[in-house]
């Protein structure tokens, strides 16, 4: 694994915390150039320099909002000055947002998981993906989610943006058969980072409460999973992989 990944540059958005940060970390052990994308400029590079004495080929920080067609496009330039060559995109900015029934949602935030979480993903992979079907080499990687696959009370919303997320890797497999260029959907059940901090607009007990009486998954684990991914033969494509605690015995 670690040679192959020495030859490869990967982007890995929402690379400031969780699984992102996780990924980074991973992909820099093994050798890999990392170009890191966040809205948290001041905790990316202080990983880009945690990577590159890690074992990184290169570790680079640049600010990246994907919900901003702007932030979206100076990333890009700054990408593009200085890596000709982009092999992985992975897709891993995500949240969600609050458990309120549908009626009682916010807008606001339905915009916001909308907006991050499948608009977001879809402005980056049309930004990156065309220099790989022109090279005829390439691996999407899109981080989704067991609420992608059945819903659960509250979760209407961001239930709907992990299934088009789903949908959205499914036909741009399609869409790419006949091209070398790989699509991977990566879906975890309960995952212990600040997924569930976010979703409760950062009340901890709350949050803590989610995965009681349980052993989640980890954000190394699921990291684990992204570099399987990643490190098969080009001949081998990974279409997904769904994977829950062992405490969880269904998705929910």
């Amino acid at each position: 694994m670690s040679s192959y990944l020495k030859h490869i540059t990967a982007i890995v958005t929402g690379a400031s915390s969780g699984i992102g940060h996780a990924t980074a970390t991973h992909l820099a052990k093994a050798g890999a150039a990392v170009i890191l994308g966040a809205r948290s400029e001041d905790k990316i590079r202080d990983l880009s320099e945690e990577l590159l004495k890690l074992g990184a080929r290169e570790a680079v920080a640049i600010p990246l909002d994907v919900t901003s067609p702007r932030s979206i496009e100076a990333f890009v330039n700054q990408v593009e000055v200085r890596f000709p060559q982009i092999n992985v995109l992975i897709n891993n900015a995500g949240l969600a947002r609050s458990l309120d029934p549908l009626w009682e949602g916010s807008t606001n935030e339905w915009e916001e998981m909308i907006q991050t979480n499948v608009s977001g993903l879809l402005r980056m992979t049309r930004a990156f993906l065309p220099s790989m079907v022109e090279r005829n080499e390439g691996h999407i990687i899109c981080l989704g989610s067991t609420a992608g696959h059945a819903t659960y009370p509250g979760g209407a919303v961001y239930c709907a943006t992990k299934q088009a997320v789903s949908a959205i890797s499914d036909a741009l497999r399609k869409d790419l058969h006949g091209t070398r260029v790989r699509v991977s959907s990566v879906d975890p059940g309960a995952v212990q980072t600040n997924f569930s901090t976010t979703r409760f607009n950062g009340d901890e007990e709350r949050a803590r409460k989610v995965y009681e009486n349980m052993e989640p998954l980890t954000a190394d684990d699921v990291a684990d999973m992204i570099l399987f991914c990643i490190t098969r033969p080009a001949r081998v494509n990974i279409n997904y992989i769904i994977a829950t605690a062992t405490d969880q015995a269904s998705p929910l």
